[in-house]
């Protein structure tokens, strides 16, 4: 083989070795390259692992998963009869109001029969008089009491505010409100003040609050003092926004009503005005009326139109009824 066959054989040998060698170190850079982002990323991981406002952050967000699990917990439980009797501040146990639902019925139903009435009008007086007039009662009772402390319940927050920017601890700020506050609010915040001194942790005293008080106030309440409590801050900051809040809701409501109120008036008048004819014209021409409940046609009219009349009432109560 002559020398001018051998140099371009071994130059074209000399160029693949020389991109082998460089396509080398080109690779060997990436792993390096790799290697270095690898073990940032891993070093960041690690440093907001170990970051306290992280944990923090998910102390917070773990605190928020539980307290949303309570409330699911306290939404179902407290549509128990129970559950509403303490919430109206009764003392009955549930056995004696199922007692005296029971007479009620009994005593609608005899004055139905004894009106000369048929049986099963009787029967059917009885049941909505027995399960219904009852329960309506315990719903007023627990209305009137859940208004009674939403109107006061900023004040008492604003009590806990001054009360810690003065110095003094949340406890004893609860125990002024227990003091001097008046009735629901002191009944409720005394339980917690009694609870607190047998040595119950402050979230479960907060649960026991929304479970006799299931309001979105007392919901918003627990829930900053829970996360304050546990993860720290300036209380009276929060409490203060938390005070601004609720009493830009309470002027909101009662704005609502302001508007809605002549659409309630309406819808009061027109459910209440078949009701009253029928009354005055039963007082006036008893014989008249009567068919309406000794004949079977005349009760399948007043069936049919009692529930037409229900049906009305509660479509119109929708209509002007807002949740804030």
């Amino acid at each position: 083989m002559d020398l001018g066959t051998i140099i371009p054989v071994l130059v074209a040998a000399g160029v693949v070795l020389i991109g082998i060698a460089v396509a080398g170190d080109d690779n060997e850079e990436a792993q390096k390259r790799l290697k270095s982002v690898a073990h940032s990323r891993e070093s960041a991981v690690k440093r907001r692992a170990t970051d306290p406002d992280e944990t923090r952050r998910k102390r917070l967000m773990g605190n928020i998963k539980d307290i949303e699990t309570r409330e699911r917990q306290l939404r179902r439980a407290r549509l128990s009869v129970g559950a509403r009797i303490e919430q109206a501040g009764l003392t009955m146990e549930e056995k004696t109001f199922w007692i005296a639902s029971a007479g009620v019925g009994i005593l609608v139903g005899l004055g139905i029969l004894i009106s000369g009435n048929s049986w099963y009008i009787a029967l059917g007086g009885a049941g909505v008089a027995g399960l219904g007039l009852p329960r309506w009662v315990l719903g007023f009772l627990v209305g009137r009491r859940q208004k009674k402390f939403i109107s006061e319940f900023a004040n008492a927050i604003d009590v806990i505010v001054r009360g810690v920017k003065s110095g003094l601890p949340l406890a004893e700020c609860l125990k002024i409100i227990a003091r001097e506050a008046p009735e629901p609010l002191n009944s409720e915040f005394r339980r917690i003040c009694d609870s607190q001194s047998m040595g119950v942790p402050m979230d479960q005293c907060l649960a026991k609050l929304f479970e006799r008080m299931p309001l979105p106030e007392v919901s918003f309440f627990s829930i900053v003092l829970s996360i304050q409590l546990k993860a720290g801050g300036n209380l009276s900051e929060a409490l203060g926004n938390l005070s601004l809040i609720l009493r830009s809701r309470k002027l909101m409501r009662e704005k609502i009503n302001a508007l809605s109120s002549e659409a309630k008036a309406s819808a009061m008048i027109i459910g209440a005005l078949p009701i009253c004819v029928c009354l005055m014209v039963y007082i006036t021409s008893p014989a008249y009326m009567g068919l309406l409940f000794t004949d079977p046609t005349g009760n399948m009219g007043l069936g049919v139109g009692i529930l037409m009349m229900g049906t009305g009432i509660f479509v119109m109560r929708n209509m002007i009824n807002f949740d804030i």
